[in-house]
């Protein structure tokens, strides 16, 4: 609308989404972004750009969550030790096996993140679960990966184990039109006197489904600042000006 009082032309019809339930994975807007997303040309999302850099994100990390629930045989720890089954035991040699999940070289991370289990320390535990972050960098690693924790058996034949979860975001992999978006983002920074690079990060966002469809989909064009979910998150002010021109010179040219 500003573009056009200012009689700027944008050529294309500029959709605007803005949904609530991002950070805790997009399970309701999810249909509605991938609609919207399948009818358009070119998706930018206004995720925060990477560090004080304000660099744009080409790519992203798949993301998912697996959750292991372990039920062993409770018993008195002092009268009758062996007749027990500790769930949380068994947990512990299952972390071993599924922290080594994780492949650096390949992109794949896995991080057993919060521990739970037993009712006193005088009780052979009977219950134990662990909730377990996944990234992955490509799609086609996500299948052998759930494959993995589908198959965890227990040490203890005593023991059961549930697994449940996969793979929530799907990677945005850096597409040749994905490159293509920046490279034009770059000129037009340029044009500002603003010089933009691009990175590959870990966390996801909405941007993940457009991308997985096949959407050229340009990532970070939000504020630039530091510390996300931290204490000290800020941006810049000085940054809002470039970076709003930045935008509006992107929906010119798209």
């Amino acid at each position: 609308q500003a573009l056009r009082e200012l009689d700027i032309p944008v050529p294309a019809k500029v959709l605007l989404q803005l949904n609530s339930d991002e950070e805790v994975g997009s399970e309701s807007s999810r249909p509605l972004t991938e609609k919207n997303a399948a009818r358009s040309r070119a998706v930018l999302v206004l995720e925060p750009g990477t560090g004080l850099a304000g660099k744009l994100k080409t790519a992203r990390k798949g993301v998912g969550d697996f959750t292991i629930v372990v039920r062993g045989r409770a018993s008195h720890a002092g009268v009758d030790f062996v007749a027990g089954a500790s769930a949380v035991r068994e947990l512990a040699r299952q972390i071993g096996r599924i922290a080594g999940f994780t492949q650096l070289a390949r992109g794949i991370t896995v991080n057993p993140g919060v521990i739970s289990g037993g009712t006193r320390s005088n009780v052979v535990a009977a219950e134990a679960r662990a909730e377990i972050d996944i990234r992955v960098l490509r799609l086609k690693d996500a299948p052998g990966l759930e494959k993995k924790f589908r198959a965890l058996r227990p040490f203890d034949r005593r023991c059961s184990i549930q697994v449940s979860g996969g793979l929530n975001r799907p990677p945005m992999e850096r597409s040749a039109g994905i490159v293509k978006l920046f490279r034009t983002a770059q000129k037009l920074a340029a044009d500002l006197g603003v010089e933009i690079e691009e990175s590959l990060t870990g966390g996801g966002s909405d941007g993940n489904f457009t991308a997985a469809l096949g959407i050229p989909t340009l990532d970070g064009l939000g504020g630039v600042g530091e510390g996300a979910h931290a204490a000290n998150e800020s941006i810049l002010t000085d940054r809002i000006a470039d970076r709003t021109a930045l935008i509006a010179k992107l929906l010119a040219a798209l």
